[in-house]
């Protein structure tokens, strides 16, 4: 049976990816439907009740200049907030909020349903409805079929999952929810080549069982600068964080249980992510390591629960209580939620084109965890990009691709459609060529042009940004125009500013009117004028890339017929099948004589195309 009305984009899953396509495409002016599995678990935090941290928080701070809702709601929701890395250099500063799990969930939830083109409705997407190559809606288990323009898939880890509690395994996409088996096998029906991925979580314990007078405190910060543009006040120190360490007795339990795990036992054969292993994993691979680190952290106001991170595991539950016991603080602890692995279906995202949208189906966008990320960052990131092409697609406009020099979510989606993902990837500061561009502090004014011009940003708050620019401007010149003795010279307040160990702050003695200008512009001053020359290269070199990323490959191109390719780069380049002459040389495995031997191709293709037009005048 059909629905009676045809909306223009449904999104299938309401995590992070699925909530930021949903409110993008809605905002902009599309009839848009999400479909979720549970509608009481919409932005779900299954993992840690975090957001932002190192590399994260410039994505976060970028979903908002570019009109998403995630760092509006973490500010909102948060217990407490800490600048990470403050003792290296900005391009590496990182906001990381901790967060209340259920207020996270409402927040957002008020926020989809507070927009006018968007519905939520429960309901379980068996597969997708395409018709000459082109998708046309969904259908749900039901047999109930929604009609649409674009469909956004992002249905997080419960394509195909599979949960994961010591040698025990069933369906699920999250403990206590169940996976979506139709909507995986009907993608491989379709064409989409698929892997298998795998991640994990942490037991939770009851606050009241905790011994926190063994554990270290860990406080936030007071007046920390929020994630969102929309949020006026800064934010206060809030709920702490404790800081232990497992024990010898921790790892004693852990390796004499490992024929018990599923990673170990050869029951997950999904790759995990590297970066963040389980308590398995950490004894096993470093076996040196006399203890690790672990994080309590509140999931709520109350305080009633804390999640363990570092902790994660799938070991069985008798196993988990033991491990918890022998972790200083932790004695008499009661597990609430146990730790768990979710092994589930992704989708190669080397099929996508840098819009997200599929090569073999037009109109459908894929976001999230399907594409091979994790991280809810990442996640929200992707989803806002989908959400906002699907938009523009429906309209006739051309997507919006962004470069790696504009945003951290460009080096994102350009890695992953250029080379594929072949663990859970994450972002780090390093993945970006020019790291002291893409700051966290200068978010909004890379990015909250395109928001404004897509209508997700209005025009008040792109005034401000500019506001922040001149008034940083003005302040640069006044501190280039005044001069100081220091010793023998006289040096310009600037000149002086760039001594490492000078700030703005030290400056206010011998100008005090410098107190008249807002906080972060000062601060930003100062990061400009620090790394002036620095930034000033990257900028000269991010305009030489583009040059070569802006050279089009046509999409007619046959990379089988061109002369001097080998038979592997003819392979790697048509698997990929790149959009620039930048993206092909960023393809793993091509070299600069195969990228020589394309631009030859089709400088000669051009030049016969010409002839061939002037025979026909």
């Amino acid at each position: 049976m059909d629905h009676p009305k045809t909306y223009d984009v449904i999104v299938i899953g309401a995590g992070h990816a699925g909530c930021e396509a949903a409110l993008a495409a809605a905002r902009m002016g599309c009839d848009t439907l999400m479909l979720t599995l549970n509608l009481d678990n919409v932005a779900q935090m299954s993992c840690n009740p975090a957001i932002g941290g190192l590399a994260k928080s410039h994505l976060v701070k970028e979903i908002d200049a570019l009109g998403g809702e995630m760092g509006r709601v973490a500010d909102v929701t948060a217990l407490q907030m800490r600048t990470l890395n403050r003792s290296r250099g900005p391009a590496v500063w990182a906001l990381r909020s901790q967060n209340d799990r259920g207020a996270y969930k409402v927040e957002m939830r008020k926020a989809l349903e507070a927009v006018r083109r968007l519905e939520l409705r429960q309901a379980l997407v068996e597969s997708l409805d395409v018709e000459g190559g082109r998708v046309r809606g969904v259908v749900t288990r039901s047999g109930y079929s929604f009609k649409a323009g674009a469909v956004v898939i992002a249905t997080g880890t419960f394509l195909g999952g599979t949960i994961h509690i010591g040698l025990e395994h069933y369906p699920g996409g999250r403990n206590g929810e169940c996976a979506s088996i139709g909507l995986a096998a009907n993608l491989r029906e379709l064409g989409l080549a698929a892997g298998r991925l795998k991640t994990g979580t942490s037991p939770r314990l009851r606050a009241r069982s905790i011994d926190f007078a063994k554990l270290s405190p860990l406080p936030g910060e007071e007046g920390v600068e929020p994630f969102s543009h929309k949020t006026r006040t800064r934010i206060g120190a809030g709920a702490p964080c404790y800081l232990t360490r497992t024990s010898e007795g921790t790892r004693s339990v852990v390796l004499a249980n490992l024929d018990r795990s599923p990673l170990y036992a050869g029951k997950i054969v999904g790759k995990g992510p590297r970066y963040c292993p389980s308590i398995e994993d950490k004894f096993v691979r470093f076996p040196d390591r006399p203890s690790h680190q672990l994080f309590l952290e509140p999931e709520d106001g109350e305080g009633q629960e804390y999640y363990v991170s570092g902790l994660a595991t799938s070991l069985p539950e008798d196993v988990q209580f033991q491990i918890v016991r022998t972790i200083p603080g932790l004695e008499n602890a009661e597990i609430v939620r146990p730790g768990y692995a979710v092994e589930y279906d992704f989708v190669l995202p080397t099929q996508l084109l840098p819009t997200l949208e599929t090569k073999q189906i037009e109109g459908l966008f894929l976001a999230g965890q399907v594409n091979g990320t994790s991280g809810y960052e990442e996640a929200g990131g992707q989803g806002l990009v989908a959400g906002i092409n699907a938009a523009l697609k429906l309209s006739g406009r051309a997507g919006l691709v962004l470069a790696r020099s504009e945003a951290y979510i460009g080096v994102m989606i350009d890695d992953l459609v250029t080379q594929g993902a072949e663990e859970p990837y994450r972002m780090f500061t390093s993945r970006a060529e020019y790291r002291l561009l893409l700051r966290q502090d200068n978010a909004d004014e890379r990015l909250m042009t395109y928001g404004h011009a897509l209508g997700l940003v209005p025009r008040a708050s792109l005034a401000a940004v500019e506001a922040r620019q001149a008034s940083r401007s003005e302040a640069c010149a006044r501190l280039d125009a005044q001069r100081v003795r220091v010793g023998e010279e006289r040096v310009t307040l600037r000149q002086l500013l760039r001594r490492p160990e000078v700030t703005w702050r030290d400056l206010a003695r011998e100008a005090p009117w410098l107190c008249s200008y807002d906080e972060k512009v000062l601060e930003q001053a100062e990061i400009e004028t620090k790394y002036e020359g620095y930034i000033e290269r990257e900028r000269a070199r991010a305009e030489d890339v583009r040059h070569r990323e802006n050279r089009r490959i046509p999409p007619s191109l046959d990379f089988q017929r061109v002369p001097g390719l080998s038979r592997e780069a003819r392979e790697k380049l048509s698997l990929v099948r790149p959009v620039s002459i930048g993206q092909a040389a960023r393809v793993p495995g091509i070299t600069p004589a195969d990228i020589t031997s394309v631009l030859i191709h089709m400088t000669k293709r051009e030049s016969e195309r010409g002839d061939l037009e002037s025979a026909s005048r």
